[in-house]
């Protein structure tokens, strides 16, 4: 398969892999949750210790390294590129999007998520992350009226879709 080729002006495509990313974002867990995960693993070992005392170590640090594992595996990322805004499984070409609004508070997003919240959104939140964005879907075929997106850096991400 070819590389695509630039225009006359030197602008590759859009949909141009080998762009830099104009926004990437893993919505992993904060602190509270990894010291979460290892304290999951020390009350099993805990809890064990009475039972097999020699396996509980094992067995709670398994626990532990489990859970961390599933921590990271279901963190979605939220990225602007090639074209298209993608927040975990889900993705749509960014000339599909209108207006972009920041929710830059805890209280925006609750807001947003709770009173204002339409049920035909496309919803992609993690706890850890209290700020967001709102992205108008101005595609007529499409029966999602928004997207409600968690990141931790609205304003940037912002950017990205209006740039």
């Amino acid at each position: 398969m070819s590389e695509p080729r630039p225009d006359r002006h030197g602008r590759r495509p859009a949909s141009d892999p080998s762009r830099p990313a104009r926004f990437r974002e893993r919505l992993s867990p904060g602190p509270g949750a990894w010291c979460g995960a290892l304290g999951l693993g020390v009350i099993v070992g805990v809890a064990l210790w009475p039972l097999v005392a020699t396996a509980s170590v094992g067995v709670g640090a398994l626990v532990a390294a489990g859970t961390i594992v599933a921590l990271v595996a279901s963190a979605p990322v939220v990225a602007v590129d090639g074209g298209e805004l993608r927040a975990g499984k889900a993705h749509a070409p960014l000339d599909a999007l209108g207006e972009v609004t920041t929710l830059a508070s805890g209280e925006e997003m609750r807001a947003a998520l709770g009173p204002d919240l339409d049920a035909r959104a496309y919803v992609c939140l993690r706890a850890w992350a209290r700020t967001g964005v709102r992205v108008e879907v101005t595609d007529p075929t499409d029966p999602t009226p928004y997207w409600l997106l968690s990141t931790r850096r609205p304003d940037e991400l912002a950017a990205a879709l209006r740039g």
